[in-house]
């Protein structure tokens, strides 16, 4: 299956380059049997990416578990993960398997693998180097033929300067990283995730989507997304059951957001600039070019905008005639007064409410089970109904194909 398949199935939104290259390694290495490290902040969603690496290696028929070992108190990790015997503490009252060994032949995912004891550590350690463990409580060595993945948000390295955790499990449990880049880094996936998510809870609501204010849309890449992923999903539900109307502006949104002072470092700081008077020109060269350049955009933006306008209101427009621009002073002026006029010029849409933009989203990237659909009747018509070999080429079990059979109520 090509990367963009794996994403439908998986229902991974976005194109960032650093995305595309996390599900490629998960789909090369999944044919094999090394163990594999997931790194990535809390909320990029790191939990997916081992359900990705089982369904594509030779264990996908097998049992996969996922684990949060950060979750599991000290004193009964070693208990869970590797079963105990009868009376080897006080609450044993029977012999007990372990997830290992419940998870035979499959695949196990360790989440939070940085928060596992010293002690766990080192039984881990054993059972990786060559499938043996004991049950606490046991002298009796068991061996255990299961795929390790394992996720931290931590910084293992700096754990092992510190003590706190082992270097050579490190080694062992790296042998490919996958590394889940945070949403910050993502660059135009940040818009498609919201477009995504609005549309998902506008169906889930009953209601109209919610979509963004031309002036939202460069906070939205501004903030940090310290939540990533879970953060905006969390924010758009917000933004959907809260906001009046449809149209969420920048004021609503930075109302909204979790932490409203977690904003990236930016390139221009505004609001440096105005001690500048119109008595005191900005005499940089570099920073007067950059600012009359400032102004012709703004200018071209708003002659644009104005043009458009007369298309909507149906007023004849000359498209062969340049557009009327105005003549760009010799020397600068003072910034404050150049920046207000450069707003002054963009902002011609006062006296009409914007409508809906476009979303370039839905039809391909956010019509997933739309998408699933038409993928399955494909195969089962290219196999004249052979469900077994329709199965096969869709990479799933019959049993599964026959579930989305029965929910996409596909007859042919």
């Amino acid at each position: 299956m090509t990367i963009q398949q794996v994403k439908q199935r998986y229902g991974i939104i976005g194109n960032s380059p650093a995305i595309n290259t996390a599900v490629e390694i998960a789909t090369q290495v999944a044919p094999t049997e090394v163990t594999v490290l997931i790194t990535g902040e809390n909320g990029t969603g790191k939990d997916i990416f081992p359900r990705i690496v089982h369904q594509y290696s030779k264990r996908r028929h097998k049992k996969f578990m996922a684990i949060n070992t950060g979750a599991i108190p000290e004193g009964t990790l070693d208990s869970e993960l590797f079963g105990h015997e009868k009376g080897s503490f006080t609450s044993a009252i029977d012999s007990r398997k372990g997830y290992f060994e419940e998870v035979e032949d499959g695949t196990i995912f360790m989440d939070e693998v940085g928060e596992m004891p010293l002690a766990t550590q080192a039984r881990l350690l054993r059972m990786l180097e060559n499938g043996e463990y004991l049950r606490v409580g046991s002298s009796n060595v068991r061996n255990a033929d299961v795929r390790v993945i394992a996720a931290t948000n931590k910084n293992l390295v700096d754990m092992i300067r510190n003590g706190r955790f082992r270097e050579d499990l490190f080694f062992r449990l790296n042998t490919v990283n996958i590394h889940i880049p945070p949403l910050r880094e993502r660059g135009e996936d940040i818009e498609l995730l919201f477009n995504y998510f609005a549309l998902h809870f506008g169906e889930k609501y009953q209601r109209e989507p919610v979509f963004l204010a031309e002036d939202a849309i460069p906070l939205l890449y501004k903030y940090r997304w310290p939540g990533n992923v879970r953060e905006l999903r969390n924010l758009v539900e917000k933004l959907t059951v809260l906001v009046k109307g449809d149209m969420v502006t920048a004021t609503v949104l930075q109302k909204n957001l979790l932490i409203p002072d977690s904003y990236l470092p930016a390139i221009i700081n505004f609001n440096g600039a105005k001690q500048q008077t119109d008595s005191t020109p900005l005499e940089d060269p570099d920073k007067d070019m950059l600012f009359r350049m400032i102004s012709t955009l703004g200018k071209e933006v708003a002659e644009l905008k104005h043009m458009f306008r007369s298309v909507l209101e149906g007023r004849p427009v000359d498209l062969d005639d340049d557009l009327p621009m105005r003549n760009i002073p010799q020397r600068s002026p003072g910034y404050d007064e150049l920046y207000a006029e450069t707003l002054q010029e963009a902002q011609i849409v006062e006296h009409y409410q914007p409508g809906r933009p476009v979303t370039p989203l839905l039809e391909e990237s956010l019509s997933l089970e739309k998408k699933e659909k038409e993928l399955i009747i494909k195969a089962l018509t290219k196999h004249n109904n052979n469900r077994k070999k329709a199965a096969t080429e869709l990479g799933i079990s019959e049993r599964t194909l026959y579930r989305k059979i029965k929910n996409y109520d596909i007859n042919l």
